[in-house]
This record gives C-alpha cells, sequence and structure tokens, in this order.
C-alpha cells in the first residue's frame, strides 16, 4: 500500500506509512484497487499457497502461466508408490487400471536399480551414500513412465495478488472438475484473507470469453509434421549479423540480451512423454501450450530401453492391455488422462524468442536432465546451430548420461 501511495504522492514512505496507519489496510485497498482501475496496486502485495493432495493434472493447470512461481514434488526424486490416486470414473474397471500402473511401479523398483547397479558399476573414488541415492534417483526416472497421470502430488505457489486473481479467473473454466472445484477452494481461502482484494464483480462478457478461450481451446493435439521434431522460425540470421560480438563473445551459463526477442520466434513441435513435458513446461519465457495426454503417440522407447531384460515383455504387455482398458471405459478424453501412464508421448509445441530457445537449449541438455528431453535439447540444438551459424551455444552433447552427482541433489538436514 505505500508503494501505491508513491504512484500518486512525492512524499516520504515515512509519511505514506502515517497514511496507511490512518485509514486501515481494507478502507485503503477498497478507495484504491477495487474498482478503480489501480490493478497494478495489487502487484505489491504476494501470498503463497500450498496444494495438496491433488493429481498431476492439476499441479500442471495451475502450473500453466507465464508468471508462475513454486516448486512440486519430484517424481524423479521421491518414492510415489504410497501416493493416492484420483479415480474420476470411480468404477472397478477404471480402479484396476490405476492399480496395474502402480502394481508394475511398486514390483520393479528393487529389480531396476539392480539392474542399474550392475550397469553402472560404483567407482572406488564415489562415496557409497551418494552413490546409492543416485541409483535410487535413476529408478525413479525409469520407472515414473509407469506412474499415472492420476497420483497424486503436492505442489507451491507463490504470487502477486493480481496474478492469483486472473488466473483463478481462468481456471473456473478448465475442463477437469478436480481443477475447477481446487481453484474454487483457493479463491475462498483468498478472498477469506484478503477480502478487499478479492470482492470484483464478475462481468458476464468475460466470464462468457474466459469459458470460450479455457473451456474449449486449452488442450493442444496437433502432429502435422513426420518423424518425431520440426522447428521453424522467422528470425533472419542477417538481422543478427549487427550483434556479432554478443553471438560469438557469450560465455557458459550467461544469457542473450532480452532484446533480441524482438527478432522473432523459434518454434519447436516434438513428441515427448508427458513425464518430461513436466519439466519443460516449467520455462514460461515464451508459449507452451498444455498437450492432451492420449495414447496416440505410443509409449517412449526409453523406458522401454531402460528396464533389466526380464521386465521388458511383461512391460510391453501391460502397455498393450492398458490401452485397451483405458479405451473401454467409455470417458472422454480429458477424464480418460488420469488412467493413462506418465510414459506415453504427448505433441508439444513450444515458441520461444532466441534467448529463451538458447536458455532452455542448453539447460535441457545437461545430464542431470531427465534423458528423453535431453534427446529434445539435442534437437533443438542441432537446429540452432543450422540456422544461426554464428550463436555460440554451450549446450552438453555428451552422449553419456550417466551422472553419480545425482545423488548430491538432496535436501538434508545439518547434523
Amino acid at each position: 500500500m505505500m508503494q501505491a501511495l508513491y504512484s500518486r504522492s512525492a512524499e516520504s514512505v515515512i509519511v505514506h506509512a502515517e497514511k496507511v496507519k490512518q485509514s486501515g489496510s481494507g478502507k485503503f485497498m477498497e478507495k484504491f484497487y477495487v474498482g478503480y482501475g489501480h490493478a497494478s496496486i495489487a502487484d505489491c502485495g504476494s501470498t503463497t499457497i500450498f496444494i495438496e493432495g491433488v493429481s498431476m493434472l492439476v499441479a500442471k493447470a495451475v502450473q500453466d502461466w507465464p508468471l508462475y512461481s513454486g516448486q512440486e514434488t519430484s517424481s524423479r526424486y521421491i518414492d510415489m508408490s504410497k501416493q493416492e490416486i484420483v479415480d474420476p470414473v470411480g468404477t472397478s474397471r477404471s480402479r484396476v487400471v490405476l492399480d496395474k500402473w502402480m502394481e508394475f511401479y511398486t514390483n520393479n523398483q528393487t529389480g531396476v536399480a539392480e539392474h542399474l547397479r550392475q550397469k553402472y558399476k560404483k567407482r572406488i573414488a564415489e562415496d557409497e551414500n551418494i552413490y546409492e541415492r543416485a541409483i535410487k534417483a535413476r529408478t525413479f526416472d525409469i520407472l515414473r513412465g509407469f506412474l499415472p497421470a492420476g497420483v497424486t502430488t503436492q505442489l507451491s505457489w507463490h504470487t502477486n495478488l493480481r496474478q492469483a486473481h486472473d488466473k483463478l479467473s481462468l481456471l473456473n473454466y478448465w475442463p477437469l472438475p478436480e481443477v475447477r472445484a481446487v481453484a474454487d477452494s483457493i479463491y475462498n481461502r483468498l478472498r477469506g484473507r484478503y477480502g478487499h482484494s478479492f470482492s470484483h464483480k464478475r462481468d458476464e462478457d468475460q466470464e462468457k470469453y474466459r469459458e470460450l478461450s479455457v473451456g474449449e481451446h486449452t488442450y493442444f493435439l496437433e502432429k502435422k509434421y513426420p518423424g518425431d521434431f520440426r522447428a521453424v522460425t522467422n528470425i533472419r540470421s542477417n538481422d543478427l549479423s549487427k550483434y556479432y560480438e554478443l553471438l560469438v563473445k557469450r560465455p557458459p551459463r550467461t544469457n542473450l540480451p532480452h532484446f533480441l526477442s524482438e527478432y522473432g520466434l523459434c518454434t519447436f513441435e516434438f513428441l515427448l512423454d508427458f513425464g518430461s513435458f513436466r519439466d519443460i513446461h516449467r520455462h514460461r519465457n515464451g508459449v507452451c501450450r498444455m498437450p492432451l495426454l492420449t495414447t496416440r503417440f505410443g509409449f517412449n522407447s526409453w523406458y522401454l530401453e531402460q528396464l533389466p531384460e526380464s521386465s521388458v515383455r511383461q512391460a510391453r504387455t501391460l502397455i498393450r492391455e492398458q490401452k485397451t482398458a483405458i479405451a473401454e471405459l467409455k470417458t472422454t478424453p480429458q477424464f480418460a488422462q488420469y488412467y493413462i501412464a506418465m510414459g506415453f508421448n504427448v505433441s508439444c509445441r513450444v515458441s520461444y524468442g532466441l534467448p529463451a530457445s538458447v536458455y532452455v537449449t542448453e539447460l535441457r541438455s545437461g545430464k542431470m536432465v531427465h534423458p528423453t528431453l535431453r534427446r529434445v535439447a539435442y534437437q533443438m540444438d542441432k537446429f540452432l546451430r543450422r540456422k544461426f551459424p554464428l550463436l555460440k551455444l554451450h549446450s552438453d552433447l555428451d552422449p553419456d548420461d550417466w551422472d553419480v552427482r545425482r545423488g548430491q541433489q538432496d535436501i538434508e538436514e545439518k547434523k
């Protein structure tokens, strides 16, 4: 509130503080924010929301926002076998589908871990605890492909009050009832805590438009290209020639200047398993369409390639039978997502300016990144090098994707 007073007064913040004390927070916000066209005031107030026991699909819905900030439970580090699962169809058949995925996920942890110990032998210099944590993390990397999207997770959302209102206004019309229920619950909590910032009157025309845009155009399900990757750009290489030094002298872990985004976009289309889509979806300096999770584009082969030989046939049979069982549930494509494992590929489309394209490519090429997403980053790198030969890239192109340092990526209590 004291920040807001700067816009209409050159007095010191010490003077402003007295004005706030005299008016009270509620009356101040009622007078200067709600209904008076001063929405930017709500940018100066922030809150943190903790959302627990919701499906992966709800987490993606909340995070589908350019200004989202927060964290989520990582299926690459945490055993998800004890998590509840959302079952919107609620029949014995739908429950069997979920149980079969979870049985494979749980029963194969020991076998996969032992297979990895044989494949990636511990070196003498490596710490035993770190090595075992790395093995455990890699085990989850592999088996998370068999987790259904209905498995529950938890996430945080740190946001300013204006963004909270704007995002929740859209989630009210998300195609999944679970998302709408969570949005309604969050809105009521925020209204109870910050009443004067959440007392907007609803405009009927705005609500109809939101219902149209979100209710009918949320999910992306296009693939108009052969193979598993396509990239195009409207950035002309000649336009970048005057920035020669910026392109060739950029050191590692340093971003290109943001103003280079004005020269156009790079659009990347690719198939990627839903589990790894959740990682690239975290990059919000651009547009990342929300894919509809289906079985149409097959199960990502990487997950099968990593299993011990004794488990591969079982996995293939499971995937084939589960596809049939899901199709027989006779539910909508939106509800069917809850029963589809995250190893199934989805059709992805992302568009970034050049600085963001370079950032995503380099970051997601690293050894700590899930290998299925790393493969996509390699293709992005190849495209950028071909289109912009002056551009210096610092991608990690080492094909070896095992790194025991995964075992150091943890949060521990200091002894």
